[in-house]
């Protein structure tokens, strides 16, 4: 009897209203099943593609607008089928993120349109909504029930009021209604907790044990671990090459990065900013990016800080998901053969404790240090002289700049070349 595993391959549609989370969802999520060992492919929005290159629906006429419709949906068909034949050649676990979906046209076009498009094309909605794609996944717009948080700014082809985006997402949700598998992730929670339950929903249809890492009540939790021991210890793992970038940005209050993540000379890009706190919420956006457009904001990076150069390595440790940062040189002296190991979870101390990895050589418990913020570790300057040191960590994964408020002399010790000062 062959008793080999069966490559899964999964397709999955990021769908819903604008401003719902949808890029960084799709950003968490396919770092998420990057780190299982997962291949995750990312089809683009086709109508994003099409738009970007000067289309607009006021300029075209009711023949030239019914066109461009079914052309988009066509276009749209054949690039999801580019990748879904990839993913079947796939040795590996394939996952498939689309960034919306064939049904998604019907939200924004006349049903009888709809349906003239359907039959010409010798299509069904059957086929379309229920058999094409595993799973549905609607992220609410923050235009329905989290309207302070509604914004257009980070989208070049959004410009609808939050009137409009309610009525947006209503649409989008009633075309994929019927899918067997269709989750709605609403904002019923504060926007990382969203995105947990996104990242939660995929994992319970694929039946992945995933610990308590994803529930609404969990906690990054940070640990200073001495020397690393041989690979042959750990369990099954990944190691990705990390590069981090601080860029500039117009005010001290926000972050902006860029990371580069990658195994055997292939990348993965993706830039992150995190805002000032928003009725208690830190607002983080994460964008994936092709290699061209990491090079050119490259330019943009802050010379205040020196690259991060990492190895992560990431791990089950008794159903409980860890990473292993792993500080590699080039780097300022304070980040020679500093390790920090990671998790997220919401069980109580010593129920976590006992769960730690042990054949690691734990220290100390350093979550919310900022000595071990990676913003602080990559300062150019010295600590004892920089104004720059920020003291104050205000997110799930890293500290906002008060640049100024608190000096490091209020910092009980610093890590150095592996010791405590």
């Amino acid at each position: 009897m062959d008793k080999r595993k069966t490559k899964k391959l999964y397709k999955i549609v990021l769908t819903g209203g604008p401003c719902g989370g949808k890029t960084t969802g799709q950003s968490r999520l396919c770092t998420f099943f990057e780190n299982l060992g997962w291949k995750v492919y990312r089809v683009p929005e086709t109508a994003n593609v099409l738009l970007s290159g000067g289309v607009k629906f006021s300029e075209l006429n009711d023949d030239e607008a019914h066109r461009f419709q079914e052309d988009l949906l066509r276009c749209m068909l054949q690039i999801e089928n580019t990748y879904f034949q990839l993913g079947e050649s796939c040795p590996r676990d394939c996952l498939i993120i689309c960034d919306r979906g064939a049904m998604d046209a019907a939200a924004y076009i006349p049903s009888n349109k709809w349906e003239r498009i359907i039959r010409d094309n010798n299509l069904n909605v059957v086929d379309l909504r229920d058999n094409r794609y595993d799973q549905i996944i609607h992220m609410v717009s923050a235009a329905c029930g989290a309207e302070d948080f509604y914004t257009t700014e980070d989208h070049s082809s959004r410009g609808e009021d939050v009137s409009l985006a309610k009525s947006l997402d209503v649409k989008a949700s009633a075309s994929w209604i019927g899918h067997p598998y269709f989750d709605v992730i609403d904002n019923s929670s504060d926007f990382e907790n969203k995105i947990c339950r996104m990242i939660a929903a995929v994992c319970q249809k694929l039946g992945l044990d995933t610990g308590d890492r994803l529930e609404t009540n969990s906690k990054k939790r940070k640990w200073l671990v001495k020397g690393l021991p041989g690979d042959h210890v750990f369990p099954p793992f990944q190691d990705f090459d990390v590069v981090h970038n601080y860029l500039q940005t117009y005010t001290t209050n926000m972050q902006a990065r860029l990371r580069k993540r990658g195994q055997k000379g292939h990348w993965s890009y993706t830039h992150t900013i995190r805002r000032p706190r928003v009725r208690g919420q830190v607002i983080e956006v994460k964008t994936q990016l092709s290699h061209r457009d990491y090079l050119n904001l490259l330019t943009q990076k802050d010379e205040t800080h020196f690259p991060i150069y990492k190895k992560r390595r990431c791990f089950i440790y008794y159903n409980q998901y860890f990473q292993l940062d792993i500080y590699c040189k080039p780097c300022h002296p304070r980040c020679n053969g500093l390790v920090l190991l990671e998790t997220y979870s919401a069980l109580e101390d010593q129920k976590l404790l006992d769960r730690l990895p042990k054949f690691l050589n734990i220290e100390a418990e350093v979550t919310g240090n900022a000595v071990y913020s990676m913003f602080n570790l990559s300062l150019v300057e010295d600590w004892d002289k920089s104004k720059l040191f920020c003291h104050y960590l205000k997110g799930p994964d890293e500290d906002l700049n008060t640049a100024g408020e608190h000096r490091v002399n209020q910092v009980s010790y610093i890590h150095t070349n592996g010791k405590r000062k």
